[in-house]
């Protein structure tokens, strides 16, 4: 199958497209034909070797982490789905590899695609929604008349970040360039702050949760919006003890994340507010009721541009500007 792949670490070497064997299926598996797949930093990212030591993956490796298509086969312990499914998915983290024209990944980690949706606009869906129901919903627990920042509001995650905060009924205050302050509105935001401009942590107090996506001194200064007793849950780092310990890392990578995030875990402690990593993980049961909420027109996707799938090396390097809106999607088949 066609497919585009690392075979070195390191954003110079980049990713090739090849020829790359069929997946193999097994018992618990779905076999999908990927018709779009999804780009996200976090594709730079392994490329680039970042997470090589907390996710030690064989070369060379399928780059890609969602997708949407059609099933074409099952394992024999699969009884929720069926060939000719249309799904959508974010694959497991230890079975990347989207941006090829079949992956094999477990029933559990696959849900039936939103019938109100294309698969592009499907393909554009798993990672970012799964992070921020897993942040907002699982994590936060955020309710309704609460106050939430979102950071980035333009970007992937913000884009549905946004209008699911606003769905559960919260205040949402976002931070954006003013040119892309009229979509902030449109999505939701009830307090767009021009980052360029204005300071949030001297226009926002009493906070009760901020997603924080940038890390460093944004993720510092988020600390000084939030009430006692808030949530700030950081999704670009630094990773925290309680994620190494779920991520089963060895004793040197857990005495290495202790100390990343060692000062912001103190300072949080010091204002009586709880910090938190967060890297995603598949879940099918969660895309399930995601679907739900673009089936009933209360979360609609965003979407930049549309790419053909020999220009994956583009789409990449466009999403790496950073200045997409939404998402940034291949189209497969």
């Amino acid at each position: 199958m066609k497919a585009f792949v690392v075979d070195r670490y390191g954003r110079k070497n980049g990713i090739r497209a090849g020829e790359m064997p069929d997946p193999e299926l097994r018992e618990d598996d779905v076999l999908i034909q990927i018709h779009a797949a999804g780009v996200n930093p976090l594709d730079s990212k392994i490329r680039d070797g970042e997470f090589k030591l907390i996710l030690p993956y064989r070369l060379p490796l399928i780059l890609g982490n969602d997708l949407a298509g059609t099933i074409v086969r099952v394992g024999s312990h699969v009884r929720r789905l069926k060939p000719g499914d249309e799904v959508y998915a974010r694959a497991p983290k230890d079975r990347i590899g989207t941006f090829a024209e079949f992956i094999a990944i477990t029933e559990d980690a696959v849900a039936l695609k939103p019938k109100a949706l294309s698969m592009e606009e499907a393909a554009s869906i798993p990672l970012v929604g799964l992070t921020a129901w897993q942040a907002l919903v699982e994590r936060a627990q955020l309710k309704k008349g609460q106050k939430v920042l979102i950071h980035a509001g333009s970007g992937g995650v913000g884009t549905f970040a946004i209008q699911l905060a606003k769905h559960l009924g919260a205040t949402v205050a976002t931070t954006a360039s003013a040119a892309n302050a009229g979509l902030m509105k449109q999505l939701g935001a009830d307090i767009v702050i021009d980052y360029r401009k204005d300071d949030f942590a001297a226009v926002l107090k009493d906070y009760d949760v901020v997603l924080d996506t940038q890390g460093g001194k944004t993720l510092e200064k988020s600390l000084q919006v939030l009430k006692s007793g808030g949530k700030l849950i950081g999704i670009a780092g630094p990773p925290d003890p309680e994620f190494a310990r779920q991520m089963g890392a060895a004793w040197f990578l857990r005495a290495a994340m202790h100390l990343l995030s060692y000062r912001i875990r103190k300072a949080a402690r010091r204002r009586n507010v709880d910090y938190s990593f967060l890297f995603m993980r598949a879940d099918g049961d969660q895309l399930s009721q995601i679907a739900g909420l673009f089936d009933s027109a209360a979360i609609k996707p965003v979407i930049d541009r549309i790419f053909p799938f020999e220009s994956t090396r583009e789409a990449l390097a466009y999403v790496e500007t950073g200045r997409a809106k939404g998402k940034v999607v291949i189209k497969i088949r």
